[in-house]
């Protein structure tokens, strides 16, 4: 069922696609989207200030013979505080729903399938595991 959702999604991509068709355009509408996310994130905490970075080194625990992939899970940070609120999660959201569409709109000019990509990476993580640094 969930395979029928993206190519659903995928051929409506396809369908409204009209003015950038062009390889080119598509991949700077990528790239500019990605920008508009990164933008939105910033605002959210520079301007709103729903959320708040509080970055600093990552904390490794001292005793490296007790160190192992579970315990790294819970002694890295994301380094953000507080949750979005309402108009914020909303802008964030439409950014990444337009970066979704461009992402869709690559996949269609070189002839990939969204799902297939998605079940790919997902089988590689499944597989890799927690041993799969990024």
């Amino acid at each position: 069922m969930k395979d029928v959702i993206f190519d659903d999604f995928q051929n409506a991509v396809n369908d409204s696609l009209i003015r950038h068709k062009s390889i080119l355009d598509i991949l700077t509408k990528f790239q500019e989207s990605n920008g508009r996310i990164n933008r939105a994130v910033a605002k959210s905490i520079t301007n709103c200030g729903c959320i708040n970075v509080a970055a600093k080194k990552q904390q490794m625990p001292e005793d490296n013979d007790d160190i192992n992939i579970e315990s790294l899970k819970d002694c890295l940070q994301t380094h953000i505080d507080g949750n979005l609120c309402d108009n914020c999660r909303e802008v964030i959201e439409r950014e990444i729903g337009n970066n979704l569409f461009y992402l869709t709109s690559l996949c269609n000019i070189l002839d990939l399938n969204l799902y297939d990509v998605l079940i790919k990476e997902y089988d590689k993580i499944n597989t890799l595991g927690k041993y799969t640094f990024r």
